[in-house]
């Protein structure tokens, strides 16, 4: 059994407030795929956006986290019902669900356990979908910054895992019948401390601090302090990719 490595739970709170909310097109798309919306799983739901979304569209979503500080951390929802487990076992009965959700999670996990745990939970015909989202995206001048900071300041302290987002899942197995998806983004109006506090979520960020002792985002807010004034709000974007198929 592979061990779970938790880059969260020390920052689950500051995770649930300063983290980008995805779009209600992306979970309708998704409850158009299934010929049922009787259950929905979302694993690893870390604070429960994703799942309080399907509760939109599904009579019911069970949604889990290895991490008990994320879950705590969670948005409570009548048709949500939360619990601690891995991702490679939930616990749910077989053949249970209509739909499997992974928001941002996927490349963390034990990937052939995992999708082991998804082909026996999933009823026939039920749907697996996994997205993920890489850098913001601003104008091309911070654009440059966040690239910088993500490849040449951060970069090293990121857990190996996270090669799987630079390359958008495509070396991750995925043995279930392809679905094509549409293209979604994320997009919120943002002014630069919002912007910070984003980027101090990232795990590299926190395993960096920690390393060296000090905050690279001391770095980052300089860098942008050229192009981007204090108080100026602005748009920010993230593209989707995702994995989506059916069992």
């Amino acid at each position: 059994m592979s061990e779970f490595k938790d880059h969260f739970s020390a920052h689950a709170d500051s995770y649930a407030k300063a983290r980008p909310t995805y779009p209600r097109e992306l979970f309708s798309w998704l409850a158009e795929q299934c010929e049922r919306r009787e259950l929905a799983w979302d694993c690893a739901t870390g604070n429960g956006q994703a799942a309080i979304a399907l509760a939109e569209f599904f009579d019911a979503v069970h949604a889990t986290d290895a991490s008990a500080a994320q879950i705590g951390n969670a948005f409570a929802h009548e048709r949500v019902r939360y619990a601690v487990a891995p991702a490679e076992a939930s616990r749910l009965p077989e053949a249970s669900c209509d739909l499997v959700t992974v928001a941002t999670a996927l490349h963390w996990f034990d990937h052939a356990r995992f999708n082991a745990e998804v082909q026996r939970v999933l009823k026939p015909g039920g749907v697996i979908a996994a997205w993920a989202y890489g850098l913001t995206r601003v104008a091309p001048e911070i654009d440059a910054i966040t690239a910088t900071f993500d490849e040449a300041i951060v970069g090293p302290w990121w857990p190996p895992e996270r090669r799987h987002v630079d390359t958008r899942y495509a070396g991750i197995p995925f043995p279930f019948t392809r679905i094509a998806a549409p293209e979604f983004e994320m997009r919120v109006e943002w002014d630069r401390r919002q912007f910070l506090a984003y980027h101090s979520t990232w795990s590299s960020v926190q395993r960096y601090r920690k390393a060296r002792g000090h905050d690279p985002l001391v770095w980052l807010e300089a860098e942008l302090a050229s192009f981007w004034p204090a108080e100026e709000v602005r748009s920010v974007r993230w593209p989707l990719f995702m994995l989506a198929g059916r069992r």
